[in-house]
């Protein structure tokens, strides 16, 4: 009988999910009820799994990938981050774009916040980003130099870790050929069992995608976006225009690369992707399928794809934005373009690395409603979407990594290899 591919297994697990979800909550089961209990155990320890290879997953591929380079970084380092730049100006115009146009705080002529109250329990969201200031966008340059390696490992901080990696495998490559082979023999061997690891882990996705998705919709539901149905829609619509729209035609225009067949090739990872809600979770899938299924060279996605799960955040700072002006409509504030100009620097600004600060969506939200004078407990408007909306936005993310690989790679004149027919990405055993 012949296996069922991985990208299908999760696809089914997601629709199970959600059915199994939407009746969980329909049942209205406590937090503690063994089912509930049990889901959330399955969907913590898949993700903890991920997470768990991502650290020497990162550091291995962007040694290996910069000690290999020489002087082709520069050239490979300036295509990654004027992707970066352009495709971020691109989705945060088109989330401006979307909410002006769709005007999803305005119900029937009036603000939105005059007919809908805050959700009872914002105390959570709040203490996250009490007190927070454009100065704690900022730090995230600070946290490019951590004062301890180990440190920043056990704090999170993948954008410290990268900037170690990059450095150690640009002088690495400049070692004399004996202690470059030898240090080439032990970061290969590394990421060759990391790899593996992957591989095992992922056997797990099914189930662990499953409980994720049954789990979110048992909390949520589907009930409490029906007040907010146009912001979620107007920001759907924008992760849509951009996936589909601008950064498919930019791989058909500019990387001569078929947009179907590269959606094809990234599906394990965007279906990861949505179920986890996490880039950095889902790396070790976005690198096989990128190497395995896209065709993009260990040399290239080595360090493209690492760099893309912390820097590259067009989906978010699309939706950062679209929140922003949604909940300036939502109180009643007409912005001026100054403001909204203020508003696209910043999302900007977070859309480059906001992944190393702490509550890193909500943060960047905070710091644009004090920039545009709102109210902090106005983000308790979007605790009702947010999870559902995360999922989408970080799928995005992930995609939008993927074409900068591409990109790259169509850049550095490689070849990409035809999608196989049998990839190598692991079945169901």
């Amino acid at each position: 009988m012949p296996r069922i591919a991985l990208h299908w297994q999760i696809l089914i697990a997601i629709a199970l999910g959600g059915l199994a979800g939407l009746a969980l909550n329909a049942a209205a089961l406590p937090a503690d009820h063994g089912v509930m209990v049990t889901l959330k155990l399955a969907g913590q320890l898949f993700m903890n799994a991920l997470r768990l290879l991502v650290i020497p997953l990162v550091v291995s591929s962007i040694i290996l990938g910069i000690s290999s380079l020489g002087e082709e970084i520069g050239r490979m380092g300036g295509n990654t981050f004027a992707y970066y730049a352009g495709s971020s100006l691109v989705a945060v115009t088109i989330g401006v774009v979307c909410v002006n146009l769709v005007q999803p705080g305005i119900v029937n002529g009036a603000p939105l916040g005059t007919v809908l109250t805050l959700p009872a329990d914002t105390s959570v969201a709040l203490a996250k980003v009490q007190d927070k200031s454009l100065g704690d966008v900022l730090s995230l340059f600070t946290s490019m130099v951590p004062p301890n390696l180990f440190g920043a490992a056990l704090e999170g901080n993948m954008l410290g870790l990268i900037v170690f990696s990059l450095l150690f495998g640009f002088f690495m490559g400049r070692l004399p050929a004996p202690q470059r082979e030898a240090q080439q023999a032990f970061w290969s061997g590394t990421q060759h069992i990391m790899v593996s690891m992957t591989q095992f882990v992922l056997r797990f996705a099914p189930v662990g995608v499953f409980a994720l998705i049954a789990t979110t919709l048992a909390d949520t539901g589907f009930a409490a976006l029906v007040p907010m149905l146009w912001f979620f829609l107007a920001v759907l619509a924008g992760l849509a225009l951009h996936m589909f729209g601008a950064t498919s035609l930019f791989l058909w225009r500019v990387a001569k690369v078929s947009p179907r067949r590269h959606l094809k090739a990234m599906v394990p990872a965007l279906l990861t992707a949505f179920s986890t809600a996490s880039s950095t979770a889902t790396l070790p899938v976005t690198l096989r399928a990128l190497r395995e299924r896209a065709g993009v060279s260990e040399r290239v996605s080595g360090m493209s794809a690492p760099l893309g799960a912390s820097m590259n955040m067009d989906g978010t700072a699309l939706y950062e934005c679209a929140a922003a002006l949604f909940l300036a409509q939502a109180y009643g504030l007409d912005l001026s373009l100054t403001q909204q100009v203020t508003v696209v620097l910043i999302a900007l600004l977070t859309g480059f690395g906001m992944a190393g600060i702490p509550a890193a969506s909500l943060v960047a939200i905070a710091v644009i409603l004090g920039a545009i004078g709102l109210p902090l407990e106005a983000i308790g408007l979007l605790l009702i979407t947010d999870r559902l909306l995360d999922m989408c936005r970080t799928a995005v993310n992930v995609y939008s990594d993927s074409v900068a690989a591409v990109f790259v790679a169509s850049r550095e004149g490689e070849a990409l290899a035809p999608l196989r027919k049998h990839p190598v990405l692991p079945h169901a055993r």
